[in-house]
């Protein structure tokens, strides 16, 4: 099957980072994290979503595993921030260039500040989406946070 890069796995051919493409059917509608993870055939506490916080005009991005919610203190303490809150899903595509279900870390219109949960620093690799409904990308966690210049800290609920 012919696989159609995406800006994501652009900028890690160019960074000449290593994953592995993972394509599942999204043909049922369900593309919340854990029905992903299922899809692939991976366990839930291995594939990660990508949330998208701001605190007034200051955009951050979280990475956590999928059947976990994010702790908007501890979000908004690892920001530097007093509060945070979630960014609209109708604001994502405009900030990020992406769309829920299928928001990346990587390749996003803008290298926001982004933070990854620490349980993936336990990990021999990671999920995250690729940037695209149906596609994740699997690669080694300290390579994802190289990538977008992220650091691990405690996020979970």
């Amino acid at each position: 099957m012919q696989i159609t890069k995406t800006n994501a796995m652009r900028i890690l051919d160019t960074r000449k980072i290593a994953y592995k493409v993972h394509v599942y059917d999204n043909g049922d509608g369900q593309i919340h994290g854990t029905a992903v993870a299922e899809k692939m055939g991976l366990p839930p506490e291995t594939v990660f979503k990508t949330l998208v916080a701001h605190s007034g005009a200051n955009l951050y991005v979280f990475v956590i595993p999928v059947a976990e919610e994010l702790d908007l203190k501890k979000a908004a303490k690892a920001a530097g921030e007093k509060k945070i809150e979630m960014l609209p899903v109708k604001d994502l595509l405009k900030w990020t260039g992406y769309v829920r279900g299928g928001c990346s870390p990587v390749g996003m219109k803008k290298l926001y500040p982004t933070f990854i949960d620490s349980s993936a620093g336990t990990l021999a690799a990671m999920g995250v989406s690729g940037g695209k409904i149906g596609m994740q990308i699997e690669l080694a966690p300290e390579q994802l946070a190289g990538a977008v210049s992220a650091g691990f800290c405690d996020l979970l609920k």
